[in-house]
């Protein structure tokens, strides 16, 4: 038998039965799904020091589980002393097994070790049923060694749903275990 993650587990077990009653599906098929988790970070002291894309690689995909890509500039920006395609930043594209297990460990592990957290901001959806978090330190990632760190930065996760409204969205990460602030 193969291993299913807990939260797809949940998902299919509860999350379904969950949504139809909210938003009175017909179809199963219509309840929306978490698709892909994107994580992402960007650099901007490579410009100076090649290195640190190397240490944000390895960090994201330590925290993933999965091998990151570094990312590179589409165009020059002579202010901040950029060239076109010159690496910049990182990011890593979870889908299936590894996306939930990400989740799994992100609401369970990560962040409630945020200092003062008292629940992620609900207005990060950007009106076609996808949501934005911003971290402001990895070093909230068990995974990640602090004596290993040789500069705190955050990162951008990116939610991915088939949800056609964010209200949807907003519901299907409710009930995945996101804990979002009351209003």
């Amino acid at each position: 038998m193969a291993y299913i993650p807990r939260l797809k587990e949940e998902y299919n077990s509860r999350v379904i039965n969950a949504l139809t009653e909210e938003f009175s599906y017909k179809n199963v098929m219509q309840v929306p799904k978490l698709q892909k988790i994107v994580i992402s970070k960007g650099v901007g002291a490579a410009v100076a020091d090649k290195k640190l894309i190397d240490y944000a690689v390895d960090e994201l995909t330590t925290i993933s589980g999965q091998q990151a890509v570094s990312t590179i500039s589409k165009k020059d920006v002579a202010a901040f002393k950029l060239r076109k395609g010159v690496p910049i930043g990182a990011k890593v594209t979870l889908r299936g097994t590894k996306m939930y297990e990400f989740l799994d460990r992100l609401v369970t592990a990560s962040l409630p070790r945020v200092r003062d957290f008292g629940g992620i901001k609900a207005n990060g959806f950007d009106g076609r049923g996808n949501y934005n978090l911003g971290i402001t330190e990895q070093i909230i990632f068990p995974e990640i060694d602090i004596d290993k760190v040789n500069k705190i930065g955050g990162m951008d996760i990116t939610f991915v749903t088939s949800a056609a409204t964010d209200k949807e969205a907003k519901s299907l990460l409710t009930e995945l275990g996101l804990p979002f602030k009351k209003n």
